[in-house]
């Protein structure tokens, strides 16, 4: 049986118009591929999915009742793996055929959840370790380069936390960012420069990282410093963009 190949943009919906082409063509080899990670099989029959909102929908819409099993199904998405799309299918076909979201004995099904609990564990990171910078415009700036593609989830935590200030959250390693105008959170897409946001910054901010750098040190206590746990709490790799680490 030839295998069929859907090549689908790399957003969220394109998956979704996916999988309801694998339903509505009743396809049952199948492999749904995000256009970045495709590579031509002369064994498969490839098809390139064109996103369609209702279709989406339609989808999104038949897993309503499977509230958090729809939760792991958008943040295993969001993990950016090149094979995500294969647990994603197989755990839906699964489930909207048993009805049963919550057998973790079905391997897909178990995948997806522990998918969401590293996206859980990245999107708490990001809430705690997010540091903004004043700019002489007073828009408050932070970078930020999480393993998984978090931004979507943090959105809202920070527009309730800083209602009152507007803020950019720039998201080096994907390339886009968030802004709040004080009213509404959008996506933007922007070139970022480091030289030209340490122009931008207000005069106080390093001076503000100084009195972080000497606030951490006068409380710490040499005795109880365990490096170990404090690595396992505060990866390395984020320490670049904490204030008290590493000013810019």
């Amino acid at each position: 049986m030839k295998t069929h190949t859907l090549k689908y943009d790399s957003t969220f919906e394109g998956l979704l118009t996916a999988v309801f082409t694998v339903y509505e063509e009743r396809l049952s080899s199948v492999l749904i591929v995000e256009e970045r990670f495709f590579e031509a099989n002369f064994f498969s029959e490839v098809n390139e999915v064109f996103t369609d909102e209702s279709k989406a929908s339609r989808v999104w819409e038949g897993l309503k009742e499977f509230q958090q099993f729809r939760t792991s199904v958008y943040r295993s998405f969001l993990s950016e793996l090149p094979d995500k799309e294969v647990y994603i299918l197989d755990a839906i076909r699964y489930v909207l055929k048993t009805r049963n979201d919550k057998d973790y004995g079905q391997p897909s099904v178990l995948k997806l959840a522990q998918l969401t609990k590293q996206i859980g564990r990245e999107k708490h990171r990001m809430e705690a370790f997010v540091r903004f910078k004043r700019t002489k415009d007073d828009v408050y700036v932070a970078i930020i380069e999480p393993d998984f593609n978090v931004l979507p989830l943090i959105a809202r935590h920070f527009k309730n936390r800083y209602a009152d200030q507007q803020f950019v959250i720039y998201e080096r390693k994907r390339n886009y960012g968030i802004f709040y105008d004080l009213n509404t959170v959008e996506l933007i897409e922007l070139d970022f420069d480091d030289a030209v946001l340490k122009e931008a910054l207000h005069d106080e901010e390093m001076h503000y990282d100084k009195m972080w750098q000497d606030y951490f040190i006068s409380t710490g206590i040499k005795s109880r410093i365990n490096k170990k746990l404090h690595l396992r709490h505060v990866p390395k790799r984020y320490w670049k963009y904490l204030n008290e680490k590493n000013p810019l």
